[in-house]
C-alpha cells in the first residue's frame, strides 16, 4: 500500500529506524545546547563567552567540513556514523562528570566544544548524504523534510525540558541524558538491513594533499557553475553569519532584556522550534523547494530579528521566535533538498559539505560578531544588525532571482556526473 507523499520516506524500514533514533538523540542534543549555554553564562556572566563557545564548536566545521564531504563520498557511511556518534556520547559524558564533580571551568567547555566540532565536521555531511542511500532519489526530498521535522520537534521538547530540568536537578543531568540518548542512534544503525541500503559508488580516497584538494575542487566547481545551487548557498551563508546565531544571544536576551531565567531561555528556544517544525512539515507536505522560498525565509528572518531588537516582553518575543524558527528551516531545508535532488551521486557528499560548512560553519564568525556587538552595545543592537544584513541579502537575492528564466527551479541531475 502506498503511503501519503507527506510520509513517503517512512515506507523504508532503514529510514524509520534512523528517524526514530534521531528523535531520541536530538532531544538530548537540544537539552545539552541549552545547558551548555547556561553553564557558560553561569561561569562567566559574559555574552562574549557564549560567542567563543559557539566559535569553538563550529570553527572545526568551517575549517574541515569540506574534507568531511570527501570522507562522505569515500567511506562506508553507516560505519562512519557509528564512530562519530560513539565519540559524541563520550564527550557529553565527560562534560557531565566535570559539572557534577564541580571541577568544570570554562576552558573545559571550550575544549570539549572543539572536540564535538571536529566530530560534526565529519558527521554532518556523512549523515546528510546517507539519507538518499536509505530511501532512494525518489523519496529523498520527503526524507530531508522529515529529518528537519524531527530535528525541530526535538528543538521544541529539548530546550523546554532542559529549562525545567536545570532548575530541578542541575545542569549535569542534561549532559548525562544527552549521552544516554546516543544509544538510540547506535541501536538504530545496528538494526538496519544492509541489503536494503542503496549505497552510491564511492570515490577512491586520495592519499596526497594534491589529490584531496582535487576532490574538494570537483564539488566546489559543481556548486559554482550551477546558478541555483550557487545563489542558494550564497544567500544561506551570508544570512547564517549575520542572523542565524540568535541562540548565542538568547541566554543574555532572556536574562537581561526579558528579565527571565533558564526557563525563559528554554521557552524561547522551544518557540523557535515550533516555527521550525511548522516549516519542515509544510515542505514534507509538498511545498515545492525553490529559490523563492529561500529568499522568503531570509526576508522573514531579517524582519523577526529587527522586531526582536525592539521587544522587551516575553509574550511578544515568543511568536517572533516562531517566525525566526520558520525562516531558518525554510532556507536550510530548501537548500538541502535542492542539493539532494539535483547533484550527481558521486558528488553529493562534497556539495552537501559546502551546505553544512556555510550553514553550521558560519557560527564561529557570526557568533563572535554577535557576541562582540552585544558586549559593546547590547543584545538589541546585535539583533538589529543581524536582521538588517539578512534583509539586505534578501533584496540582492531577489534581483539575481529575476535574471533566472526558471524562476529558481532546478532539474534533477542524472545519476552520473555526465
Amino acid at each position: 500500500m502506498s503511503r501519503p507523499s507527506a510520509v513517503a520516506a517512512f515506507g523504508h524500514r532503514n529510514f524509520r529506524l534512523f528517524w526514530s533514533g534521531q528523535l531520541v538523540s536530538l532531544v538530548g542534543t537540544w537539552m545539552q545546547t541549552v545547558a551548555q549555554s547556561w553553564l557558560v553564562l553561569t561561569l562567566t556572566g559574559d555574552p562574549l563567552a557564549l560567542g567563543i563557545t559557539a566559535a569553538c564548536q563550529f570553527t572545526p566545521v568551517l575549517l574541515f567540513g569540506l574534507f568531511g564531504g570527501v570522507i562522505a563520498d569515500a567511506l562506508p557511511k553507516r560505519r562512519t556514523l557509528v564512530v562519530t556518534q560513539a565519540v559524541s556520547l563520550i564527550l557529553a559524558l565527560v562534560l557531565g562528570v566535570l559539572v557534577i564533580t564541580r571541577a568544570v571551568e570554562v576552558w573545559h567547555v571550550y575544549l570539549l566544544a572543539v572536540g564535538l566540532g571536529l566530530v560534526n565536521a565529519v558527521d554532518m555531511p556523512v549523515r546528510q548524504s546517507f539519507v538518499v542511500e536509505m530511501v532512494g532519489r525518489e523519496d529523498v526530498a520527503n526524507a530531508v523534510a522529515l529529518n528537519s521535522a524531527v530535528f525541530n520537534g526535538a528543538r521544541i521538547v529539548g530546550p523546554a525540558v532542559a529549562g525545567l530540568l536545570i532548575g530541578a536537578a542541575g545542569i549535569a543531568a542534561c549532559f548525562f541524558l544527552n549521552a544516554l540518548s546516543y544509544v538510540a542512534v547506535l541501536a538504530a544503525y545496528a538494526l538496519m538491513r544492509a541489503g536494503e541500503l542503496r549505497p552510491a559508488v564511492r570515490i577512491a580516497m586520495a592519499h596526497t594533499v594534491r589529490g584531496v584538494l582535487g576532490q574538494l575542487g570537483e564539488g566546489l566547481r559543481y556548486a559554482r557553475r550551477t546558478p541555483v545551487i550557487r545563489l542558494a548557498l550564497l544567500t544561506l551563508g551570508i544570512v547564517a553569519v549575520a542572523g542565524m546565531n540568535s541562540s548565542v544571544l538568547m541566554p543574555v536576551y532572556a536574562r537581561d532584556v526579558l528579565g527571565g531565567d533558564a526557563r525563559t531561555f528554554g521557552f524561547l528556544m522551544a518557540a523557535s522550534g515550533i516555527g521550525s517544525l511548522s516549516s519542515a512539515l509544510l515542505i514534507a507536505g509538498g511545498l515545492r523547494p525553490s529559490l523563492k522560498l529561500v529568499v522568503l525565509g531570509a526576508t522573514a528572518l531579517g524582519t523577526a530579528l529587527v522586531a526582536l531588537s525592539l521587544v522587551h516582553v516575553t509574550v511578544v518575543a515568543l511568536p517572533l521566535m516562531m517566525v525566526l524558527g520558520w525562516s531558518v528551516i525554510a532556507m536550510a531545508a530548501t537548500t538541502n533538498t535542492l542539493i539532494q535532488t539535483t547533484v550527481p551521486d558521486e558528488l553529493r557528499g562534497r556539495v552537501l559539505s559546502i551546505f553544512t560548512t556555510v550553514f553550521a560553519g558560519s557560527t564561529p564568525i557570526g557568533g563572535l560578531i554577535a557576541g562582540s556587538i552585544a558586549a559593546l552595545a547590547g543584545v538589541g543592537a546585535a539583533l538589529f544588525v543581524g536582521g538588517a544584513v539578512a534583509l539586505g541579502t534578501a533584496g540582492v537575492a531577489v534581483t539575481r532571482l529575476r535574471t533566472m528564466p526558471s524562476g529558481g527551479g532546478v532539474r534533477p541531475a542524472s545519476q552520473g556526473a555526465g
